[in-house]
Protein backbone atom coordinates (compact mmCIF):
# COMPACT_ATOMS: atom_id res chain seq x y z
CA UNK A 1 0.00 0.00 0.00
CA UNK A 2 2.37 2.46 0.55
CA UNK A 3 3.96 2.07 -2.89
CA UNK A 4 0.03 3.30 -3.75
CA UNK A 5 -0.42 5.53 -1.60
CA UNK A 6 2.91 7.29 -0.54
CA UNK A 7 3.32 9.47 -3.35
CA UNK A 8 -0.41 10.87 -2.56
CA UNK A 9 0.95 12.10 1.23
CA UNK A 10 2.94 14.95 -0.34
CA UNK A 11 1.35 18.11 -0.53
CA UNK A 12 1.88 19.09 -3.94
CA UNK A 13 1.45 15.88 -5.40
CA UNK A 14 -1.91 15.66 -3.48
CA UNK A 15 -3.31 18.94 -5.41
CA UNK A 16 -1.60 17.58 -8.47
CA UNK A 17 -3.84 15.06 -8.07
CA UNK A 18 -7.59 17.49 -7.49
CA UNK A 19 -6.15 19.70 -10.30
CA UNK A 20 -6.30 16.67 -12.57
CA UNK A 21 -9.78 15.14 -11.55
CA UNK A 22 -11.44 19.05 -11.89
CA UNK A 23 -9.50 19.30 -15.51
CA UNK A 24 -10.30 15.42 -16.25
CA UNK A 25 -13.87 16.66 -14.92
CA UNK A 26 -14.02 19.80 -17.17
CA UNK A 27 -12.45 17.87 -20.25
CA UNK A 28 -14.90 15.64 -19.61
CA UNK A 29 -17.84 17.49 -19.94
CA UNK A 30 -16.66 19.44 -23.19
CA UNK A 31 -14.94 16.53 -24.97
CA UNK A 32 -17.89 14.17 -24.85
CA UNK A 33 -19.40 16.63 -27.52
CA UNK A 34 -16.61 17.13 -29.19
CA UNK A 35 -15.77 13.32 -29.82
CA UNK A 36 -19.96 13.22 -30.32
CA UNK A 37 -19.38 16.16 -33.39
CA UNK A 38 -16.16 14.74 -34.62
CA UNK A 39 -14.48 17.87 -33.76
CA UNK A 40 -11.34 16.64 -33.15
CA UNK A 41 -9.09 18.34 -35.06
CA UNK A 42 -10.32 21.42 -34.13
CA UNK A 43 -9.89 20.96 -30.47
CA UNK A 44 -6.30 20.11 -31.61
CA UNK A 45 -5.89 23.42 -33.82
CA UNK A 46 -7.58 25.20 -30.47
CA UNK A 47 -4.93 23.90 -27.90
CA UNK A 48 -2.06 24.69 -30.29
CA UNK A 49 -3.69 28.08 -31.57
CA UNK A 50 -3.10 29.55 -27.82
CA UNK A 51 0.10 29.74 -28.45
CA UNK A 52 0.65 33.49 -29.59
CA UNK A 53 -1.53 34.64 -26.82
CA UNK A 54 0.50 32.84 -24.12
CA UNK A 55 3.97 34.27 -25.80
CA UNK A 56 2.38 37.70 -26.09
CA UNK A 57 1.60 37.61 -22.64
CA UNK A 58 4.62 36.47 -21.27
CA UNK A 59 6.76 38.76 -23.21
CA UNK A 60 4.63 41.90 -21.78
CA UNK A 61 4.43 40.71 -18.33
CA UNK A 62 0.40 40.08 -18.39
CA UNK A 63 -1.74 37.50 -17.57
CA UNK A 64 -1.01 34.12 -19.22
CA UNK A 65 -4.38 32.73 -18.72
CA UNK A 66 -5.93 35.96 -20.22
CA UNK A 67 -3.52 35.51 -22.90
CA UNK A 68 -4.52 32.03 -24.04
CA UNK A 69 -8.21 32.99 -23.74
CA UNK A 70 -8.08 36.03 -26.08
CA UNK A 71 -5.88 33.81 -28.37
CA UNK A 72 -8.38 30.84 -28.37
CA UNK A 73 -11.32 33.47 -28.86
CA UNK A 74 -9.93 34.47 -31.98
CA UNK A 75 -8.96 31.39 -33.22
CA UNK A 76 -12.62 30.34 -32.26
CA UNK A 77 -14.20 32.56 -34.48
CA UNK A 78 -11.80 32.96 -37.43
CA UNK A 79 -13.22 29.34 -37.45
CA UNK A 80 -16.40 30.59 -37.27
CA UNK A 81 -15.99 33.09 -40.05
CA UNK A 82 -14.23 31.31 -42.12
CA UNK A 83 -16.94 28.15 -42.34
CA UNK A 84 -19.08 30.40 -43.53
CA UNK A 85 -17.58 30.88 -46.88
CA UNK A 86 -19.14 28.43 -49.44
CA UNK A 87 -16.04 27.12 -50.95
CA UNK A 88 -13.74 26.15 -48.10
CA UNK A 89 -14.93 23.46 -45.86
CA UNK A 90 -14.45 23.75 -42.14
CA UNK A 91 -11.39 21.20 -42.22
CA UNK A 92 -9.63 23.70 -44.29
CA UNK A 93 -10.72 26.81 -42.40
CA UNK A 94 -9.71 25.15 -38.97
CA UNK A 95 -6.44 23.96 -40.90
CA UNK A 96 -5.15 27.63 -42.18
CA UNK A 97 -6.29 29.28 -38.86
CA UNK A 98 -3.77 26.04 -37.11
CA UNK A 99 -0.85 26.78 -39.13
CA UNK A 100 -1.34 30.52 -39.05
CA UNK A 101 -1.63 30.94 -34.81
CA UNK A 102 1.17 28.55 -34.84
CA UNK A 103 3.66 29.92 -36.56
CA UNK A 104 2.40 33.46 -35.31
CA UNK A 105 3.59 31.87 -31.92
CA UNK A 106 6.44 30.72 -33.11
CA UNK A 107 7.10 34.00 -34.46
CA UNK A 108 6.81 36.19 -30.97
CA UNK A 109 9.14 33.28 -29.51
CA UNK A 110 11.71 33.96 -31.60
CA UNK A 111 12.05 37.54 -30.82
CA UNK A 112 13.26 36.69 -27.68
CA UNK A 113 15.94 34.39 -26.59
CA UNK A 114 14.96 33.58 -22.80
CA UNK A 115 11.35 32.68 -23.26
CA UNK A 116 12.70 29.27 -25.41
CA UNK A 117 13.51 27.26 -22.48
CA UNK A 118 9.87 28.74 -20.69
CA UNK A 119 7.92 27.05 -23.77
CA UNK A 120 8.35 23.85 -22.87
CA UNK A 121 6.07 24.37 -19.45
CA UNK A 122 3.80 25.89 -21.63
CA UNK A 123 3.59 23.23 -24.23
CA UNK A 124 3.63 20.36 -21.45
CA UNK A 125 2.49 22.22 -18.17
CA UNK A 126 3.20 21.45 -14.89
CA UNK A 127 0.63 19.84 -13.21
CA UNK A 128 3.14 19.34 -10.24
CA UNK A 129 3.43 22.99 -9.70
CA UNK A 130 -0.49 23.22 -9.07
CA UNK A 131 -1.51 26.15 -6.48
CA UNK A 132 -4.26 26.27 -4.33
CA UNK A 133 -5.03 29.28 -6.12
CA UNK A 134 -5.34 26.94 -9.08
CA UNK A 135 -7.72 24.71 -7.87
CA UNK A 136 -10.12 27.36 -6.92
CA UNK A 137 -9.72 28.55 -10.90
CA UNK A 138 -10.40 25.34 -12.07
CA UNK A 139 -13.45 24.61 -9.45
CA UNK A 140 -15.17 27.86 -10.83
CA UNK A 141 -14.53 27.01 -14.77
CA UNK A 142 -16.42 23.33 -13.48
CA UNK A 143 -18.75 25.15 -12.19
CA UNK A 144 -19.25 27.48 -15.44
CA UNK A 145 -18.65 24.11 -17.66
CA UNK A 146 -21.72 22.49 -16.06
CA UNK A 147 -23.72 25.25 -16.41
CA UNK A 148 -23.08 25.65 -20.22
CA UNK A 149 -24.06 22.26 -20.50
CA UNK A 150 -27.02 21.83 -18.68
CA UNK A 151 -28.30 24.81 -20.23
CA UNK A 152 -27.56 24.33 -24.04
CA UNK A 153 -27.87 20.00 -23.55
CA UNK A 154 -31.24 19.85 -26.01
CA UNK A 155 -30.07 22.60 -28.43
CA UNK A 156 -26.38 20.50 -28.05
CA UNK A 157 -27.58 17.27 -29.12
CA UNK A 158 -29.74 18.15 -32.00
CA UNK A 159 -26.44 19.92 -33.13
CA UNK A 160 -24.56 16.97 -32.41
CA UNK A 161 -26.41 14.67 -34.82
CA UNK A 162 -28.54 16.93 -37.13
CA UNK A 163 -28.42 20.21 -37.57
CA UNK A 164 -30.91 20.67 -39.90
CA UNK A 165 -33.57 19.21 -37.23
CA UNK A 166 -31.66 21.40 -34.76
CA UNK A 167 -32.85 23.87 -37.69
CA UNK A 168 -36.30 22.52 -37.39
CA UNK A 169 -36.91 22.56 -34.23
CA UNK A 170 -35.98 25.93 -33.63
CA UNK A 171 -32.80 25.25 -31.17
CA UNK A 172 -30.94 27.90 -33.07
CA UNK A 173 -28.21 26.30 -34.21
CA UNK A 174 -25.23 28.49 -34.60
CA UNK A 175 -26.08 29.91 -30.97
CA UNK A 176 -25.45 26.50 -29.80
CA UNK A 177 -22.75 25.74 -32.21
CA UNK A 178 -21.06 29.17 -30.90
CA UNK A 179 -21.77 28.26 -27.44
CA UNK A 180 -20.24 25.05 -27.83
CA UNK A 181 -17.14 26.37 -28.86
CA UNK A 182 -17.21 28.49 -25.99
CA UNK A 183 -17.67 25.20 -23.53
CA UNK A 184 -14.47 23.76 -25.64
CA UNK A 185 -12.33 26.82 -25.11
CA UNK A 186 -12.99 26.99 -21.11
CA UNK A 187 -12.17 23.20 -20.88
CA UNK A 188 -8.67 24.44 -22.94
CA UNK A 189 -7.71 27.46 -21.48
CA UNK A 190 -8.67 26.18 -17.70
CA UNK A 191 -6.66 23.16 -18.52
CA UNK A 192 -3.47 24.27 -20.61
CA UNK A 193 -1.61 25.65 -17.32
CA UNK A 194 -1.73 22.59 -15.97
CA UNK A 195 -1.24 19.29 -18.42
CA UNK A 196 0.02 22.14 -21.17
CA UNK A 197 -1.43 23.08 -24.47
CA UNK A 198 -0.29 20.09 -25.96
CA UNK A 199 -1.49 17.45 -23.64
CA UNK A 200 -4.73 18.57 -22.74
CA UNK A 201 -5.53 17.18 -25.79
CA UNK A 202 -5.44 14.13 -24.50
CA UNK A 203 -7.72 14.53 -21.57
CA UNK A 204 -9.89 16.04 -23.67
CA UNK A 205 -10.57 13.58 -26.15
CA UNK A 206 -9.09 10.44 -24.85
CA UNK A 207 -11.65 9.94 -22.08
CA UNK A 208 -15.15 10.31 -23.87
CA UNK A 209 -13.85 8.16 -27.12
CA UNK A 210 -12.89 5.66 -24.56
CA UNK A 211 -16.58 5.64 -23.30
CA UNK A 212 -17.98 5.87 -26.69
CA UNK A 213 -18.78 1.97 -27.01
CA UNK A 214 -19.77 1.17 -23.34
CA UNK A 215 -22.91 4.08 -22.73
CA UNK A 216 -25.84 4.45 -24.97
CA UNK A 217 -26.63 8.34 -23.28
CA UNK A 218 -25.07 11.27 -23.35
CA UNK A 219 -25.36 11.53 -19.52
CA UNK A 220 -23.54 8.22 -18.92
CA UNK A 221 -20.44 9.18 -21.21
CA UNK A 222 -19.67 12.47 -19.62
CA UNK A 223 -19.43 10.36 -16.39
CA UNK A 224 -17.04 7.75 -17.62
CA UNK A 225 -15.00 9.75 -19.06
CA UNK A 226 -14.86 12.15 -15.89
CA UNK A 227 -14.42 8.58 -13.95
CA UNK A 228 -11.65 7.68 -16.45
CA UNK A 229 -9.98 10.65 -16.51
CA UNK A 230 -10.08 10.32 -12.93
CA UNK A 231 -8.44 7.33 -12.98
CA UNK A 232 -5.74 8.23 -15.82
CA UNK A 233 -4.61 11.24 -13.59
CA UNK A 234 -4.39 9.03 -10.39
CA UNK A 235 -1.93 6.27 -11.81
CA UNK A 236 -0.38 9.00 -14.24
CA UNK A 237 0.87 10.80 -10.99
CA UNK A 238 1.71 7.32 -9.40
CA UNK A 239 3.96 6.29 -12.12
CA UNK A 240 5.71 9.59 -12.73
CA UNK A 241 6.51 9.40 -9.05
CA UNK A 242 7.90 6.51 -9.37
CA UNK A 243 9.66 6.42 -12.97
CA UNK A 244 10.81 9.34 -12.43
CA UNK A 245 8.82 10.58 -15.37
CA UNK A 246 7.33 14.09 -16.60
CA UNK A 247 3.59 13.92 -14.84
CA UNK A 248 1.40 16.03 -17.62
CA UNK A 249 2.71 13.19 -19.97
CA UNK A 250 2.56 10.43 -18.31
CA UNK A 251 -1.31 11.25 -17.50
CA UNK A 252 -1.83 12.16 -21.11
CA UNK A 253 -0.30 8.07 -21.88
CA UNK A 254 -2.25 6.57 -19.52
CA UNK A 255 -5.61 8.27 -20.75
CA UNK A 256 -4.39 7.22 -24.24
CA UNK A 257 -3.81 3.78 -23.15
CA UNK A 258 -7.29 3.56 -21.59
CA UNK A 259 -8.52 4.47 -24.92
CA UNK A 260 -6.46 1.16 -26.89
CA UNK A 261 -7.86 -0.81 -23.87
CA UNK A 262 -11.58 0.63 -24.53
CA UNK A 263 -11.10 -0.08 -28.19
CA UNK A 264 -9.86 -3.38 -28.28
CA UNK A 265 -12.39 -4.75 -25.41
CA UNK A 266 -15.72 -3.52 -27.37
CA UNK A 267 -13.88 -5.48 -30.61
CA UNK A 268 -13.84 -8.07 -28.58
CA UNK A 269 -17.29 -7.98 -27.58
CA UNK A 270 -18.60 -7.34 -31.12
CA UNK A 271 -17.06 -10.47 -32.62
CA UNK A 272 -18.34 -12.33 -29.24
CA UNK A 273 -21.54 -10.90 -30.16
CA UNK A 274 -21.42 -12.18 -33.50
CA UNK A 275 -20.71 -15.15 -33.21
CA UNK A 276 -23.31 -15.30 -30.49
CA UNK A 277 -26.15 -13.89 -32.44
CA UNK A 278 -25.96 -17.51 -35.05
CA UNK A 279 -26.48 -19.22 -32.09
CA UNK A 280 -29.67 -17.65 -30.74
CA UNK A 281 -31.53 -17.59 -33.52
CA UNK A 282 -30.84 -21.56 -33.66
CA UNK A 283 -32.24 -22.38 -31.17
CA UNK A 284 -35.74 -21.38 -30.80
CA UNK A 285 -35.80 -23.08 -33.78
CA UNK A 286 -34.54 -26.64 -33.01
CA UNK A 287 -36.92 -26.09 -29.56
CA UNK A 288 -39.69 -25.62 -32.35
CA UNK A 289 -38.65 -28.57 -34.03
CA UNK A 290 -38.84 -30.96 -31.27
Amino acid sequence: MEWLLGPFEVAFVQRALWGGILVSLICALAGTWVVLRGMAFFGDAMSHGMLPGIALASLLGGNLLLGAAVSAAVMALGVSALSRTPRLSQDTSIGLLFVGMLSLGVIIVSRSQSFAVDLTGFLFGDVLAVRPSDLAYLAIALVAALAVSAVGYRPFVALAFDERKAHTLHMRPRVAHAALLGLLTLAIVASFHVVGTLLVFGLLIAPPAAMLPWARRIPMIMLGAGCLGTTATFFGLLLSWHLHTAAGATIAATAVLQFLISTVASALRDRRSQYARPASRLTPRTEMSS
